[in-house]
């Protein structure tokens, strides 16, 4: 990604309703050489936060290159705060300028495109009173403190949080509450297991010092 701004020509808004048809619509529409986080936060309206959440979730639940958790985390801590406390969707510059080659996209939409439409079939509205406020503000808090996580270098710390996080947008994008609670408990999973690997990770530190100058 680099900062370059797209074009300011508007385009209308895909007619897809699923993120999936969305997301791929973009990825082929070779009238756009590049494609911002802007033009995505465009598109997907006032789903913006939770689609966007998604978008730069569900990358990490896969294996990535070092250093690629810190990138992507940064926005979702951004997109979870703004969940959290119930506020308008909206970027700053900085981020929202942000953009890549279309090829580029194409190919990160190629590799979760097949996961994106699985779980969307999965989607129906039910148990509302867990994806809807209060409780999509404490789903926001949750995506906070696991967005926090995947920040820290924890070697593949950042898999079980991004696939939380994956869930808890899913369940906000389709109103299924049931994704939501999942992703509740999965929060408790996550927070348990990284707290325990950045424990075993001190205490190791710890004893190679004592170690040292012992």
């Amino acid at each position: 990604m680099d900062t370059r701004e797209n074009s300011t020509i508007r385009r209308p808004r895909p007619k897809g309703r699923r993120l999936s048809s969305i997301l791929r619509q973009m990825a082929v529409d070779q009238s756009r050489e590049r494609i911002s986080i802007g033009d995505l936060f465009d598109t997907m309206g006032d789903r913006a936060i939770s689609a966007l959440m998604l978008i730069f979730a569900l990358p990490n639940a896969f294996p990535t290159p070092p250093g690629t958790s810190a990138v992507l985390g940064a926005p979702l801590v951004f997109l979870a705060a703004q969940l959290t406390f119930g506020l308008k969707p909206w970027l700053p510059k900085v981020i929202a300028n942000r953009s890549m080659r279309r090829e580029d996209f194409e190919s990160i939409v190629g590799r979760i495109h097949g996961w994106l439409a699985w779980a969307e079939r999965m989607l129906k509205p039910r148990l509302a009173i867990f994806a809807e406020p209060p409780a999509e503000y404490l789903a926001g808090a949750a995506c906070l403190l696991l967005s926090i996580v995947l920040l820290l270098p924890v070697p593949l710390g950042n898999i079980l949080p991004a696939i939380t996080i994956s869930v808890f947008a899913f369940g906000i994008l389709g109103r299924d509450g049931l994704f939501a609670l999942i992703g509740f408990v999965m929060t408790a999973v996550s927070l348990v297991i990284a707290g325990g690997v950045i424990y075993g990770l001190v205490k190791a530190a710890i004893y190679l010092v004592v170690q040292w100058f012992a």
